[in-house]
């Protein structure tokens, strides 16, 4: 880092000239973009947009996932001044990323959401530019999953969790976090032979034919057989990932909307997404970060730390599609 670097930028979300690079403004100040990437909503040459969804309407405990993006924004603040680490690539340096703002949205016509947000991912994929996520609840991949797959066809699913959400509801109308992947099923977004859900410790027992690596399987076999396994199950297909903050153990992410002991811990899912380098990740996102539950800020840290791995993970096989990458 350049001293004259550190003393000399500031607001870099508004001001940056390029959409690449990494950032030295004090991480306490400026304006809070993701990663100090900048605003914009013109995406002629972008990459990956990062976008925001500050949406919670569909809990079915505690709310303020709402606040989840700014959130995660603030939180990540302490990454851009490094490439990220253990990586052989660097996505703020090779790649154009823009911090595309959050979804606007009139938060007292609740039915006309799950139909904007579609819309919103829809119009950044037109622009051949790829999209993470920043909740929000989960449901707001239920939208997103629409968009993807009337682009991609049916789509790998990785998601990690401490819930199935895929409890019977046939009303495609109702919105809800905890019925999403039942819908997506039944929908055709996601292949279920070809999708994993990881960290599972809520009893559901029809899985919809999706592979499960639950909690107690993550701790007996350990984070590097549980990436294999999940690159096994996902093969070359096109794939999403979804990660819900509540798939960490409350000890390590106690802002979460509907916390269940026994999850991962951070480390363990930093060894799995780092592992999971080669899938054929088109899109992603982070939910149920609950910064009112957390006044430590420890949820929003690790979050923003799993939108970064999977920013890595898009990185690397954006790099092996175009023959860079070892």
């Amino acid at each position: 880092m350049a001293l004259e670097d550190a003393v000399n930028e500031v607001d870099t979300a508004l001001t940056r000239s390029k959409l690449t690079g990494l950032a030295y403004e004090n991480t306490f100040g400026g304006a809070t973009s993701f990663l100090r990437r900048r605003y914009t909503k013109d995406l002629t040459g972008v990459d990956l947009a990062i976008t925001g969804v500050p949406f919670d309407q569909a809990v079915t405990n505690r709310p303020g996932a709402r606040f989840g993006p700014r959130a995660l924004r603030e939180a990540s603040t302490l990454q851009p001044y490094d490439p990220p680490y253990g990586w052989d690539v660097d996505p703020l340096s090779e790649f154009n990323i823009a911090d595309y703002g959050d979804l606007a949205f009139d938060y007292a016509k609740t039915p006309d959401f799950p139909g904007r947000l579609q819309s919103h991912i829809a119009g950044i994929l037109d622009k051949g530019v790829e999209a993470l996520t920043l909740g929000g609840d989960h449901f707001i991949t239920f939208p997103i999953l629409k968009a993807y797959a009337a682009k991609h066809g049916p789509l790998a699913l990785i998601q990690f969790d401490a819930h199935s959400d895929s409890w019977p509801d046939d009303d495609m109308e109702r919105i809800d976090h905890g019925t999403f992947i039942y819908k997506a099923v039944k929908l055709g977004l996601i292949d279920p032979a070809r999708s994993v859900q990881v960290g599972i410790r809520t009893t559901n027992p029809d899985t919809m034919g999706i592979h499960t690596i639950d909690a107690r399987e993550v701790h007996l076999s350990g984070p590097q057989a549980v990436a294999e396994k999940i690159k096994g199950i996902v093969g070359g297909s096109a794939c999403y990932m979804t990660f819900d903050i509540d798939c960490l153990d409350p000890a390590y992410a106690p802002g979460t909307g509907t916390p269940v002991w026994g999850g991962l811990t951070s480390a363990q899912a930093a060894i799995i997404l780092r592992d999971l380098a080669g899938i054929n990740i088109v899109g992603g996102d982070v939910v149920e970060v609950n910064p009112p539950y957390d006044t430590t800020g420890a949820t929003a840290i690790a979050g923003a730390h799993v939108a970064t791995e999977i920013m890595c993970l898009w990185a690397w096989n954006r790099r092996a599609r175009a023959g860079g990458a070892a």
